[in-house]
């Protein structure tokens, strides 16, 4: 099961005189994550790096940014994934101390800045979702909406014409009993509409 945060979280530590920065938010993709790291980047320009990890699905990355290849992205990744996140990015802004860690204090530093800052946060577990749609007469508007409610679907749009047509989105899990609730208390008269199709 992947999982995504419940609010964003921060965290800082001083190693050696420098300072790391850790950020973690959720994001939907790569531009997101980008954006971002400009963000924060013109937030803090006197920092010597601003290194960041994405879990994205396909567009999952890691930026060094300046630093030793593998030394930062890299590891910052591998938490992200260790806490099976998904549609999660971690910034870190480094200033630097003066003093060098060396590969292996680094990779301990930005290790350490992520899973710290997770530490601050929840974790909330990513749910599946499916969009549905339908028609009905006018008559029975009111028992989809009833049954929409009490199968805990979201309804997310309607379009009044000939006919209702009701939009909305529930849980994966929970679709095949409700299209089947739905269908039989029609009597008929519902049908499902191929978003596709109604675009």
């Amino acid at each position: 099961m992947s999982f995504t945060l419940a609010r964003p979280a921060r965290h800082e530590l001083v190693i050696k005189k420098s300072r790391f920065i850790a950020c973690i938010e959720a994001v939907t993709g790569r531009e997101e994550a980008q954006a971002r790291v400009a963000q924060l980047k013109a937030e803090h320009p006197d920092a010597a790096h601003v290194c960041w990890a994405l879990v994205a699905g396909g567009q999952s990355a890691a930026n060094d940014d300046g630093e030793p290849g593998g030394t930062a992205g890299r590891p910052m990744l591998e938490v992200l994934r260790h806490q099976h996140l998904e549609g999660v990015m971690a910034s870190v802004v480094r200033y630097f101390g003066g003093v060098k860690l060396g590969a292996g204090g680094l990779v301990r530093a930005y290790t350490d800045a992520v899973a710290q800052a997770l530490l601050t946060t929840d974790k909330v577990a990513l749910v599946k979702k499916t969009q549905l749609a339908c028609s009905v007469p006018y008559a029975l508007e009111g028992l989809v909406r009833r049954e929409l409610e009490t199968g805990q679907a979201q309804l997310t749009g309607v379009k009044h014409g000939t006919l209702v047509s009701l939009y909305f989105e529930l849980p994966e899990t929970q679709a095949s009993t409700l299209l089947e609730r739905l269908s039989e208390s029609g009597r008929g008269q519902l049908v499902w509409i191929d978003e596709d199709q109604s675009a």
